[in-house]
């Protein structure tokens, strides 16, 4: 059966944002929309021919649809073989571990990350490249450029691939493998972290609950929480990966995995609560009595990762997104190594760890990972802390409690506007930079402005700029608000405001998170007007 070329149109909103096409289910659903988008990456990518690619998602509803849709464009494209997850499953840092140990070229992650499911819900797509990290911005520019021009994509008219089967078939020619996608990654895991130990300490009466929230992460939790690491049946909860998430929001913040953190809270708390995300690359940390926000969390983990024996030769450097808590640079300066400010995005991470500039990296929004993948890594995270309580037989508290005696706290939080009309968002920004000139050196509420700007990134490693990554205000004690808008939501606009002040080692360390921002709270909203432009008395989600 020859190759079919399936004329088509361009559709004008196929512009990627910080992790790929995110739009709702419905969207993708509509004829040649996911062809189309999918041809216009094949169509941006040279040398490709015989070459591997990898396939897979967080099984949100219409994830078999595409991967099957896929499948046959690759094929028609002349790729020599796909992986493709049982089940259509992969978590986001189990396929960039795939791409990376099976040397394919790229590969395709269906997945909205954090965002609902079902076909209510969302849906996405993204291409990862050969060193298994999201796309560089002038791939992704190049694929919308192309979406905007494309005429017709390349498929067959075949019969589906079995899915549930594990080995190999074929389309045209073209191998598809059906892999195990637990099975690499759960020996990735085993090379970095000391298993036995960690085994040792859920021997010893350790209690833990991971909520997998019915999303990708499950299977991978049991394979190795479970029955890797002996936790008791019944560690892991929800973790059955379902097309909507069994009807709720697979995003492990305070809002959306409040269970976990009452549980946490309550007189019976186990030692050690998680949770993951619906792709698998974010976490959630609770102790016994203790939330460790990601910032925390990335700085303990860097200060702590040679408990690991992956890690036991040190780590080069750190790098966090620049909405990101200061705490990692205190832990950087401290290891004298190098420490990186990046904009908001996975993909700012991938030549600073492909030049063996950075090992640990993290973002706010709960991200964090190593140089083992190009991802951020929720499981990976949960499975640093175990090694590290196992290694020093402390409480998460004692733990979180001695780090800021060592190097003092970053009170810290995030205030999300969701869906807020895009035309206002977008001119409240254009309203701070418009002010930024004048902010500079001006008194805001007694509070002096050391400098105030729009973030620019100029990368390191290949001289690329990347310039209004967030409008930033830099107080002379060190206080930071940081405005910026989102890329992750399919629905008008998400305004994300970062609040952040330093208190030293021998400082106050028990205040409320909110109390003590306050003032900064306040000084956002007089300078940036968030109620008035927004039609929003508070923010949808606190973190």
């Amino acid at each position: 059966m020859p190759i079919q070329t399936i004329e088509t149109q361009p559709f004008s909103d196929q512009k990627p944002g910080t992790s790929g096409l995110r739009k709702r289910t419905e969207r993708f659903a509509v004829p040649h929309y996911v062809e189309t988008f999918v041809q216009s990456i094949f169509d941006s990518l040279e040398g490709f021919r015989g070459k591997t690619l990898v396939i897979g998602g967080d099984g949100r509803y219409f994830n078999d649809t595409a991967i099957q849709r896929i499948i046959k464009i690759a094929a028609a494209n002349g790729f020599g073989a796909v992986k493709v997850g049982q089940g259509g499953l992969l978590s986001t840092p189990g396929a960039s571990h795939v791409i990376r140990h099976s040397r394919a070229f790229g590969g395709i992650i269906l997945s909205a990350s954090h965002n609902p499911g079902g076909p209510d819900g969302d849906f996405g797509i993204k291409y990862n490249v050969g060193n298994g990290g999201p796309a560089p911005e002038k791939l992704t520019d190049a694929i919308y450029a192309h979406t905007k021009t494309i005429t017709r994509y390349l498929t067959y008219d075949v019969p589906d691939i079995d899915l549930s089967r594990l080995g190999v078939q074929q389309v045209r020619g073209m191998t598809v493998e059906v892999i195990d996608p637990v099975a690499d990654y759960a020996e990735l895991m085993q090379q970095l972290f000391d298993f036995d130990r960690i085994r040792a300490l859920f021997a010893s009466g350790f209690r833990m609950q991971f909520d997998a929230m019915h999303a990708v992460t499950g299977p991978y939790a049991t394979r190795i929480l479970e029955d890797l690491l002996g936790a008791p049946k019944g560690t892991v909860i929800n973790g059955v990966p379902l097309p909507d998430f069994g009807g709720g929001h697979p995003d492990p913040n305070l809002v959306y995995a409040k269970p976990l953190y009452d549980l946490m809270m309550g007189p019976d708390a186990p030692d050690f609560g998680a949770a993951s995300d619906g792709d698998g690359d974010r976490n959630l940390i609770i102790g016994r009595g203790r939330f460790v926000t990601p910032s925390d969390s990335l700085a303990i983990l860097a200060a702590n990762a040679p408990r690991a024996p992956g890690y036991a030769a040190g780590i080069a450097g750190i790098a966090r997104s620049m909405p990101t808590s200061a705490a990692a640079d205190r832990v950087a300066e401290k290891l004298g190594i190098e420490m990186h400010e990046t904009p908001t995005g996975w993909k700012f991470f991938g030549n600073l760890l492909d030049a063996g500039r950075v090992t640990i990296c993290g973002e706010e929004s709960a991200g964090t990972g190593s140089n083992h993948v190009r991802e951020k890594d929720g499981l990976w995270a949960v499975l640093l802390w175990l090694n590290i309580l196992a290694a020093r037989g402390e409480s998460v508290d004692d733990i979180v409690r001695d780090h800021w005696a060592t190097y003092g706290r970053n009170y810290y939080t995030r205030h999300d506007y969701d869906e807020v009309d895009a035309t206002a968002a977008t001119a409240l920004m254009a309203a701070l930079r418009e002010r930024l000139p004048t902010l500079a050196g001006s008194r805001l509420d007694g509070k002096m402005v050391a400098s105030a700007d729009d973030f620019t990134y100029l990368d390191p490693v290949d001289g690329s700029v990347s310039g209004q990554q967030g409008v930033r205000l830099i107080f002379s004690d060190g206080s930071r608000i940081v405005f910026r808008l989102s890329g992750t939501g399919t629905v008008g606009a998400t305004l994300r405001v970062y609040l952040e002040r330093y208190e030293p080692a021998h400082g106050q360390h028990d205040l409320d998170t909110q109390s003590a921002l306050a003032p900064l709270i306040a000084i956002a909203e007089a300078v940036a007007g968030i109620r008035a432009r927004t039609g929003r008395d508070a923010p949808s989600v606190i973190t």
